[in-house]
């Protein structure tokens, strides 16, 4: 038990020497590539991508409801094999929106494909940015505030978005 009372103060003591000798840094991710030139021009063309690709579902869908109500019109007067290909039609144009919205908007859809090609060179740079500034200031560790890993304090001296930034603009 004496032992217990006698290695937990030396360990504290070594402990928090440890800690007084490190250089933490961290980031603000967000404001980055809010600020990079390089992710909003990204961004402006993933949302005309997006919009297109909307303004096309628009359009399929707008088919679809005039087809549909053009066979709950004449639905009554319509044979039997006319109602049929009619009803095949509308399941093939339903079939078809669905297919392009995935094809699009899914999981491993070209949305997806597409931000990651548009993003990835500006991503690749900011850690690149934070991984020199790193360096250049000596500090062990940098954390980013937007993500999961989240500060509860933090001296803003340590915080080098403001450089990211800077040697960002001056490199474009």
């Amino acid at each position: 038990m004496k032992k217990t009372f006698f290695i937990l103060p030396i360990l504290f003591i070594y402990s928090s020497s440890i800690l007084a000798q490190l250089k933490i840094g961290y980031v603000d991710s967000d404001s980055i590539m809010d600020n990079l030139a390089d992710v909003q021009d990204a961004r402006q063309k993933l949302d005309a991508l997006i919009r297109d690709w909307q303004n096309e579902i628009k359009t399929m869908e707008s088919e679809y409801k005039i087809k549909k109500d053009d066979l709950d019109k004449r639905n009554l007067i319509m044979t039997d094999q006319t109602r049929a290909e009619a009803q095949k039609e509308l399941s093939d144009l339903e079939n078809k929106i669905s297919t392009f919205r995935n094809q699009k908007f899914g999981a491993n859809g070209e949305l997806y494909q597409k931000q990651d090609e548009l993003m990835k060179p500006a991503q690749n740079k900011v850690f690149n940015a934070i991984q020199e500034i790193a360096a250049e200031e000596d500090l062990d560790f940098v954390f980013d505030r937007s993500g999961d890993i989240m500060l509860l304090y933090a001296k803003q001296e340590y915080d080098i978005t403001a450089k990211v930034l800077e040697k960002l603009n001056k490199e474009q």
